[in-house]
């Protein structure tokens, strides 16, 4: 299976290295694509850089802060250009830990989506606040009820898709960014019936840096959830309205946990 792993970056000149060297070690034969929003620290001359003295990392630069939704919507399109069976998202900070990609392109085979997953049998959050964990496990519990998606974390950034997810999930109309972005996919994902897998992963801050984290964020997410799921109780009663001359009942995609 032809692979790439997608690494939005802005400002992690100090990670940039070390990550590459540590992810290529657990996994030798898949590329890297590092998507970098023209980082004021040299992040993204760095990534040339590497690119030039190993081929398989690939350099995609844009002209400013753009976000990390439409970095990886950029990161996907090239995925699907340059004939990649399956795409990665990864953090450039070290939170997701290279050591697991080996289960991702183990559970891969046998879905259409994995997602690295915190709140499952052996996930965690060991350096986590009480604060942030209440924020984070509140609004999965949030987001899951509110639209129904069959996944324990679906705000998790640590993630494998197919190429026919990314090709049938329409990546010209996501708007979202930050935790948004990653619910939005996932409801997405369950919606078009594709097959989601869960992997348990420990989850760690950031070793070096500034999290970008924020309230906006947050915000966004739960903005997004609610209109989303009055969006859709809107668009049911209105089909109700209307005279229907068939139905067709779509079976409900299940989520296995490894």
């Amino acid at each position: 299976m032809k692979t790439v792993i997608i690494i939005p970056t802005y400002n992690e000149v100090e990670n940039l290295r070390p990550l590459l060297e540590t992810t290529l070690s657990h996994v030798p034969e898949t590329d890297i694509l590092i998507v970098d929003d023209n980082s004021p620290d040299g992040t993204g001359q760095l990534a040339d850089q590497i690119h030039e003295e190993d081929a398989r990392v690939h350099v995609l630069h844009r002209a400013g802060k753009l976000g990390l939704g439409t970095a990886y919507i950029a990161g996907f399109k090239y995925a699907i250009a340059h004939g990649y069976d399956a795409a990665f998202e990864m953090d450039a900070d070290f939170s997701h830990d290279p050591r697991y990609l080996p289960d991702f392109l183990k559970a891969i085979e046998k879905a259409d989506l994995v997602i690295g997953s915190r709140y499952i049998r052996g996930g965690d959050t060991p350096n986590w606040s009480p604060m942030r964990r209440l924020i984070s496990g509140a609004g999965n519990i949030f987001a899951r009820f509110m639209l129904g998606i069959p996944v324990h974390d679906c705000t998790a950034g640590f993630r494998c898709y197919r190429r026919e997810v990314l090709e049938g999930i329409d990546l010209d109309t996501v708007q979202s960014q930050g935790y948004a972005f990653q619910v939005e996919l996932a409801y997405r994902v369950m919606q078009q019936g594709f097959k989601i897998v869960e992997i348990p992963i420990i989850f760690l801050d950031r070793r070096v840096g500034k999290s970008k984290m924020s309230r906006k964020i947050i915000m966004e997410a739960f903005a997004y959830v609610l209109r989303t799921r009055f969006g859709k109780r809107a668009a049911a009663t209105t089909a109700k309205q209307q005279p229907s001359t068939s139905s067709t009942a779509k079976e409900m995609p299940t989520v296995t946990r490894k």
